[in-house]
């Protein structure tokens, strides 16, 4: 359980590192799992399996041999994502961090950096990319299927961002990786852009705020980077389609109304 002190880290900075939640043999079946999804070997299929470098929308250039393997809902091809995805320490630290009494799935992803050709992923907040749905207070939980570190291409973080508001559009990825404004006067007065690394070792889990900008580096190591992100939703998360994404075909309750549903399960009570 987080301590009150990582609580308050956490709501001054957007984000935070738990404990190690998987050991050795726990990661190795997650690894093996997802292999069979990549190779197509699973019995059923999740809702995108794609190479993220080849949107035309990525937002950057990217070099014709980068890849960054996305998977979105593994949990609907495999069980034993499904049973990760209700990790009960790591249920009760989200819940903890959003004063919710009630967590639903709002999707989860891989995103596999290969060694070598592993692509950057451009800065970005996770809820400007959801127009589907509000508030703004999801909280994702990142656990490491490999040390994430910088060398690798580990996530980088900026601190307090979550509190400044939607700035998805205004977001660059500078040419040294580092994040760019295309309207600095927008920023909240005297803030300062300040990313830091946030390496997670194996088996580890990390909290961030959906509105907290992130981004990473590419992997040019040897090293392969793979995680597994759930995006956790609170019990007052309603349907406001304002926009489009790959979840909206599953989702079966009206404007306006709580999002619930089977491809939205519950995975803790309190």
């Amino acid at each position: 359980m987080l301590t009150p002190e990582q609580v308050k880290s956490f709501e001054r900075d957007g984000f935070v590192k738990g404990e190690v939640v998987l050991n050795d043999e726990e990661v190795e079946r997650l690894r093996l799992e997802l292999d069979l999804v990549l190779e197509g070997k699973s019995d059923n299929k999740p809702v995108l399996n794609r190479n993220l470098a080849d949107k035309s929308d990525y937002g950057m250039v990217m070099e014709a041999s980068e890849t960054i393997v996305q998977v979105v809902n593994i949990w609907m091809a495999s069980e034993l994502y499904r049973k990760h995805a209700a990790h009960r320490s790591v249920c009760e630290d989200v819940a903890l961090l959003a004063g919710s009494n009630e967590l639903r799935i709002w999707h989860d992803q891989i995103q596999y950096k290969p060694p070598i050709t592993g692509g950057p992923t451009r800065w970005h907040q996770d809820h400007p990319l959801w127009p589907i749905i509000q508030p703004s207070e999801l909280i994702s939980a990142w656990v490491a299927l490999d040390d994430a570190v910088i060398e690798n291409g580990c996530m980088w973080m900026v601190p307090g961002s979550h509190k400044w508001g939607d700035h998805q559009r205004y977001l660059l990825h500078g040419s040294d990786h580092m994040p760019q404004h295309k309207r600095p006067e927008l920023l909240p007065p005297g803030i300062e852009i300040k990313p830091v690394p946030f390496e997670i070792k194996k088996g580890q889990v990390g909290y961030h705020h959906c509105m907290t900008w992130h981004g990473s580096l590419p992997n040019t190591s040897e090293l392969k980077r793979r995680a597994i992100a759930v995006h956790y939703m609170p019990e007052n998360i309603r349907y406001e389609p304002l926009g489009n994404h790959p979840m909206s075909k599953h989702i079966h309750v009206q404007p306006g109304e709580r999002l619930t549903g089977d491809d939205f399960p519950v995975v803790y009570t309190r």
